[in-house]
C-alpha cells in the first residue's frame, strides 16, 4: 500500500488515539485499531489491516509490561504458561481469520466489538486480594485451569488480530482468581505474546505493511504517554471515560456489522 501524506498522519493519529484510550481506562484501545485502518487510513485489505495492527498493540503493550514489571505486578510464571498455551490458540486463529472472507471477518469483528462495548459498561467485580503463585504444590490446580483458559482467549485474539486484553484480564482471574492489579500487569506479556504471533503469522504470508505499522506505533507511544498523564487528573471520570468510549466501540460494531450484513445475507 502506497502512503501519502494524508494516509500517514491518519495512521498517526489512529495510533495516538488507540494509545491514548490505553492510557486513560486501561484497555479497549486496541479493538479499534483494525476498523481504524480501514474505514479511517483506507486499508484495503482487512487481514492487511489485522496484519498491521497486531504489530501496533504488540509493541504497546510491551511497552506497558516493561512499566508494570518495574512495579512488580506481573506473575511471570502465571505469564509464561497462560501465553505458551495461548501461542498455540493464536496461531490456530491466525490461519482461521486469513482463510475468512474479509467481509465476514469485519462483521464479525463488529460482533465482537459489541461485546467488548459490553463488558466496559458492566461495573468492575470486586476482587479478593489473592497473592497467587504457580509452584509445585499449586501446579495441580492452577496448570490445567492456565492452559485452558490461555488456548481459549490465544484462539480469539489470533482469529481478529487483537491484543484480547479485555479478554486475558478476566482470563486470568477466572483461572487463577488472582488480584486484579496482578491480572491487568500480568495480561500484558500474554497480549504481546498473542500479539507477535498473530503478526509473525500475518507477515509470513505477506500481509503486514510495516511502514504504516510504524507509523501507527509512533502514534500510540504519544497517546500512551498523553492517556497516562491525563489519567492521573481524571481519576474520578474513569467510569464516565469507559461509558463514551463504549459507546463509540459499539457503534463502530454496529456500523461493521451493517457493512457485512448485505454479503452474508447474499450468501445465505
Amino acid at each position: 500500500m502506497t502512503i501519502g501524506l494524508l494516509a500517514a498522519s491518519l495512521a498517526i493519529a489512529s495510533g495516538a488515539f488507540v494509545g491514548l484510550t490505553l492510557g486513560l481506562i486501561g484497555g479497549g484501545g486496541s479493538v479499534l485499531a483494525v476498523p481504524l485502518l480501514v474505514y479511517l487510513v483506507g486499508v484495503p485489505s482487512p487481514h492487511l489491516a489485522i496484519g498491521t495492527a497486531a504489530i501496533a498493540v504488540a509493541f504497546n503493550a510491551a511497552i506497558g509490561l516493561a512499566a508494570h514489571a518495574r512495579l512488580g505486578t506481573v506473575k511471570w510464571p502465571c505469564a509464561i504458561v497462560f501465553s505458551a498455551a495461548g501461542i498455540t490458540g493464536a496461531l490456530l486463529g491466525s490461519m482461521l481469520g486469513k482463510a475468512l472472507n474479509g467481509t465476514y471477518l469485519l462483521a464479525l469483528f463488529g460482533v465482537l466489538m459489541i461485546a467488548v462495548g459490553f463488558l466496559m459498561l458492566r461495573s468492575p467485580s470486586v476482587v479478593p486480594l489473592k497473592d497467587v503463585r504457580l509452584t509445585p504444590q499449586t501446579a495441580g490446580h492452577l496448570l490445567p485451569r492456565l492452559l485452558g483458559v490461555g488456548s481459549g482467549v490465544g484462539l480469539l485474539s489470533g482469529f481478529f488480530g487483537i491484543g484480547g486484553g479485555f479478554l486475558v484480564v478476566p482470563g486470568l482471574v477466572l483461572a487463577t482468581d488472582m488480584a486484579l492489579h496482578s491480572a491487568i500487569g500480568t495480561s500484558l506479556f500474554a497480549v504481546t505474546a498473542f500479539g507477535l504471533t498473530t503478526a509473525g503469522s500475518y507477515a509470513f504470508s505477506g500481509l503486514v505493511d510495516w511502514q504504516l505499522a510504524a507509523l501507527v506505533i509512533v502514534g500510540g507511544v504519544a497517546g500512551i504517554l498523553l492517556g497516562t498523564k491525563v489519567n492521573t487528573k481524571l481519576a474520578g471520570q474513569r467510569r464516565v471515560l469507559a461509558g463514551i468510549f463504549a459507546a463509540v466501540v459499539m457503534t463502530v460494531g454496529l456500523y461493521m456489522i451493517a457493512n457485512g450484513l448485505p454479503a452474508l445475507l447474499h450468501r445465505v
